[in-house]
């Protein structure tokens, strides 16, 4: 009797986790635009849900059952994070304001394959460099990575970029350049 009290503790537990990840991937999918494949993974998760629910509801007077509902929620929440952050869905735009003007910085970000448009500015301090990067979120961390070797004065301000459409960034990414 406790074995199965065990088990059904660990079965709901268990599914509770895979479907807030399913419910979290969902979300991030349908705001990043992906809406066929955000309705694919939706079917998926309420069966899940349905599943996970009706053995909870069918066992209501089990107060364990409700606490590992609870609990798979709750970590579901985290692995869905998870599991996003390495599926790393979309691009970044990243805004670099140099410490000094250096010519040489774009074109040593261009060689990596980054996509950099660069200008002069003038700060409070004097003449500054400007440089707007994009990236795909995948190799965000890795563009940090470079700035700061190459700069590390560099202040850097970075957004997600919804809507690309032109240039020859796209072309360059899907020739694997970053991938170097």
């Amino acid at each position: 009797m406790i074995d199965s009290a065990i088990f059904m503790v660990v079965i709901i537990l268990l599914i509770n986790v895979v479907y807030v990840s399913f419910f979290t991937i969902r979300m991030i999918l349908t705001l990043k635009g992906y809406r066929y494949t955000a309705a694919f993974v939706s079917t998926i998760e309420v069966v899940i849900y349905v599943v996970g629910l009706g053995l909870v509801l069918d066992n209501l007077n089990e107060i364990q059952n409700l606490i590992a509902y609870a609990a798979g929620y709750g970590l579901g929440v985290i692995v869905g994070m998870k599991i996003e952050e390495k599926l790393a869905l979309g691009y970044m735009m990243v805004n670099v304001i140099t410490k000094e003007y250096d010519k040489d910085l774009p074109r040593q970000l261009r060689a990596e394959g980054y996509g950099v448009t660069n200008w002069a500015a003038n700060g409070l301090e004097g003449e500054r460099m400007v440089l707007q990067i994009l990236t795909p979120r995948k190799y965000e961390l890795k563009l940090y990575q470079k700035i700061q070797e190459l700069d590390p004065k560099a202040f850097i301000i970075a957004y997600e970029s919804k809507t690309i459409h032109g240039g020859f960034w796209v072309k360059t990414v899907k020739k694997g350049m970053l991938m170097k």
